[in-house]
């Protein structure tokens, strides 16, 4: 039993391991969302980190049913999860330029360089299980709302 989780256990502690980094890095800057104008639509603050975790687990789960796969297609298995790294990387980045440099314009350009990322990772998971590559959408669009946002946000607060 304990091997057919594993991979699960250990992607998603993975994707969440990123996340709490990047919560504890950036904790002593999260007031700004407090102190900045926000565009309407702008949710809850007490709303990203459920939201967070949601899609962080999704995350983890998607990219451990394509590790499972990695017998049966290693070159594509590889190319995929190395992708989804770096847009992991690249999420972890993008708190700290917006939270603690509150460089907002370097932000958002930086979330479309996610963007990226995230839809290569998408369209290379549907090569090898198009059900990974669906349970990568809810992250795809969350990041486009909150391309919104930070644009937004530097726009009112130029």
């Amino acid at each position: 039993m304990w091997t057919k989780i594993k991979p699960y256990v250990i992607w998603i502690a993975l994707a969440l391991g990123v996340g709490i980094l990047a919560a504890l890095m950036t904790r002593g800057s999260m007031d700004i969302y407090q102190t900045v104008v926000t565009p309407p639509l702008s949710p809850p603050s007490i709303l990203f980190p459920i939201v967070w975790t949601i899609l962080y687990v999704l995350m983890g789960v998607s990219a451990a049913m394509i590790y499972k796969k990695r017998e049966l297609q290693e070159d594509a298995v590889k190319k995929s999860l190395t992708t989804y790294l770096l847009s992991l990387i690249a999420n972890f980045v993008w708190s700290l330029i917006f939270f603690n440099v509150r460089a907002y314009l370097v932000a958002f350009i930086w979330l479309l360089l996610l963007l990226y990322l995230i839809i290569d990772t998408i369209v290379q998971y549907k090569k090898i299980d198009p059900l990974a590559a669906y349970l990568q959408i809810p992250y795809a669009l969350w990041v486009t709302f909150a391309e919104y946002l930070n644009v937004a946000i530097w726009l009112l607060n130029k």
